[in-house]
């Protein structure tokens, strides 16, 4: 029934008064707010009296004004909605969320596509670690002094993350390679060889693994790396032998279906299902009965 009621909910060109209707059920309620783009003022006003000012803040179709005015709301949640994706109307706003106390804010509003290079900058040298990392996740052409700034962030996890999403200039490489938390994220960029091979560590291991570049003796080195992981990065490479990559598939096999299909991935092509068929339009009468047989 609550999935029926979401769906009814976004269907478009609903009438008005069944759309008031299903404001009096919660998850009808924030599919509503999320999803419509023919909200009034009045149905926004008893969305936010109601609750469900988080869902109304990352609706994109909402009148910019009342977007600014969530920018403000004292849950933190609804703040985050409106920092993802809110154009900076009134002027000032998007400058004001940087400045937001609340660290997820900041984060959140790393994603957001109208922040200019300005703010982006701001938000990668804030004082909380999230946030930088949202930054890098969202940043991806930052310039070079802000990709230097983060491949020698203070932070283990910004440093790991830094180096998986920049390619790192030749000049910090050694140190990363000599950071026991950068060391797997940089060895792509490094040339493979034994001391990476042989790493205590075994993410290491399986990134020299999956290196483009690994010689031939190396790779055999690895097909018998007692890491069951290390060994399907070398089954799924496609220079490795048929003959070895069987016998490495064979080595692998577990119990768990899931474990299973996770290390398999790399080795097989995994092609998204099918989406599913759209959802009916409702005609008036069925929705009307929909909504009495919740009570509505």
């Amino acid at each position: 029934m609550d999935a029926e009621l979401s769906t009814l909910a976004a269907q478009e060109d609903l009438p008005p008064d069944l759309v008031w209707r299903l404001l009096q059920h919660p998850t009808a309620r924030r599919s509503v707010a999320l999803r419509r783009r023919d909200l009034t003022g009045q149905m926004i006003e008893e969305i936010i009296k109601l609750g469900s000012a988080r869902s109304l803040a990352a609706n994109t179709s909402v009148p910019a004004d009342v977007r600014a005015r969530l920018a403000e709301h004292p849950e933190p949640s609804v703040r985050c909605g409106v920092a993802a994706s809110v154009a900076d109307e009134p002027p000032g706003l998007l400058a004001r969320l940087v400045n937001d106390p609340d660290p997820s804010v900041r984060s959140f509003l790393a994603m957001n596509d109208c922040l200019s290079p300005e703010l982006l900058a701001r938000l990668a040298s804030d004082p909380e670690p999230s946030v930088r990392s949202s930054v890098i996740q969202h940043w991806r052409d930052a310039p070079d002094w802000v990709r230097r700034a983060l491949l020698t962030d203070a932070d283990a996890n910004v440093r790991r993350d830094s180096v998986s999403a920049y390619s790192p200039p030749a000049d910090l490489l050694p140190g990363l390679l000599a950071d026991p938390a950068t060391r797997a994220a940089a060895v792509p960029y490094a040339a493979p060889v034994l001391e990476l091979a042989t790493d205590p560590d075994s993410a290491v291991r399986e990134a020299t693994a999956a290196h483009p570049d690994l010689p031939t003796d190396l790779r055999d080195l690895l097909a018998e790396d007692p890491d069951i992981s290390v060994r399907d990065a070398i089954a799924a490479r496609p220079d490795t032998p048929l003959a070895l990559r069987e016998r490495i598939v064979t080595s692998v096999e577990t119990d768990s279906p899931l474990a299973e299909w996770i290390l398999s991935f790399r080795r097989n092509p995994h092609t998204c299902p099918t989406p599913a068929p759209a959802p009916p339009i409702l005609t008036r009468v069925q929705a009307e009965a929909l909504l009495a047989t919740a009570a509505l």
